[in-house]
């Protein structure tokens, strides 16, 4: 005989673990240019965060994809680079990118506006 109690709580259990993997598993992703005077090379330091607007919650910086990070440095290809963030919260609408490094000419870009997607492109 099917415990049809059972069989609720089995598929209420699946979908609270779904949700889960869906809120950890987000990320933000933002496509660099970087074409400004002494872009000739660059690197990106771990604390690099995208920070909310409203909240000041920061997102960390989990990978970046042709560009080196400090204290190496990678010759500007022309390309750009990427970097990859952890997941925005569900209710913010604007943040900035900001590498906090002890030393003057760090990556900034302010008052980025949230999409639906979570990919961005940037100049610097």
């Amino acid at each position: 005989m099917v415990d049809t109690q059972e069989i609720v709580k089995e598929q209420v259990e699946e979908e609270l673990e779904v949700k889960m993997l869906e809120s950890e598993e987000r990320q933000t992703i933002v496509h660099c240019k970087c074409d400004g005077d002494g872009s000739e090379a660059y690197r990106i330091w771990p604390s690099t965060y995208l920070v909310e607007h409203g909240s000041d919650r920061r997102a960390k910086l989990l990978t970046a994809f042709n560009i080196s990070f400090a204290p190496q440095w990678t010759l500007n290809d022309g390309k750009g680079f990427t970097l990859i963030f952890e997941g925005l919260s569900k209710g913010c609408k604007s943040f900035d990118l900001i590498e906090m490094i002890p030393q003057a000419g760090g990556f900034e870009v302010f008052n980025i506006q949230r999409n639906n997607m979570d990919v961005y492109q940037v100049s610097f």
